[in-house]
């Protein structure tokens, strides 16, 4: 008799899904600031608590650590990544240069569709702007930034973009959490939409490239609330932490 195979697809998919489900998870409270930048995350007190496995957890973790929010070392506890001021700024630098030459590719390539789309994220934003849940406003407007880098069909600078993208999610989080940046960016989105509507790759560019220059300015000021918040709290630095 033939041997049918197993099939793997409908295991790899659940076992994916919980994975990035607790990657879900760790990666709110970490843009919350919930888990604050430092505390570590113990594998087995953090799985007892979210009622999973250590492997899904793991899978979770190693997610985390590509996007830059974990730091694993062997022998050591996952901690929350501490990344300095300067670092997120050359991040955030390269970044501006990057979503910048999308800008430019996606006035040449994007669809009507796909301008359809990102237009359609900017109104979301701007219906949401009075009283917006976090972390659903900061996906949506990272959707906006993504969607325009995979409208350019340029995959170097799409999986570039990717690696710099993942790394700023925090940073970027804490910039658009305030109110007058959040007015701001809706601003930004404008300009850029009205450029891609018109097919405009300087209006585009400069757009984009100033969009991030004042991601940098709103972080700073982010970076330094959070040293002051941290020094009053006694005993915060270098504590344990599991979720709850």
């Amino acid at each position: 008799m033939p041997v049918r195979k197993p099939s793997s697809k409908l295991t790899a998919i659940a076992r994916q899904s919980l994975g990035e489900q607790v990657a879900d998870i760790l990666r709110e409270q970490i843009l919350l600031g919930d888990l604050k930048p430092g505390d570590t995350i113990p594998e087995r007190e953090t799985s007892a608590a979210l009622a999973v496995s250590r492997t899904p957890l793991r899978e979770a973790l190693l997610m985390l650590e590509v996007e830059g929010l974990i730091e694993m070392a062997p022998a050591r506890t996952p901690m929350v990544a501490k990344p300095s001021l300067l670092e997120v700024t050359h991040l955030l630098l390269v970044q501006s240069a990057l979503e910048a030459l999308a800008g430019e590719c996606s006035c040449e390539e994007a669809t009507e569709e796909e301008i359809e789309e990102i237009e359609a994220m900017h109104q979301t934003m701007l219906e949401m702007m009075d009283n917006p849940d976090p972390v659903e406003f900061f996906k949506i407007d990272m959707g906006f930034h993504e969607a325009i880098v995979a409208s350019t069909k340029n995959l170097p600078l799409i999986k570039t973009h990717k690696q710099f993208h993942a790394r700023l999610w925090r940073a970027r989080f804490l910039s658009a959490r305030r109110r007058s940046a959040r007015e701001m960016a809706m601003i930004d989105h404008g300009r850029i939409v009205e450029g891609l509507r018109r097919r405009d790759k300087e209006l585009v560019s400069s757009a984009m490239r100033q969009h991030l220059r004042l991601a940098i300015d709103n972080v700073r000021v982010a970076f330094a609330r959070e040293e002051t918040e941290n020094n009053l709290l006694s005993g915060e630095s270098g504590h344990s932490s599991t979720v709850g």
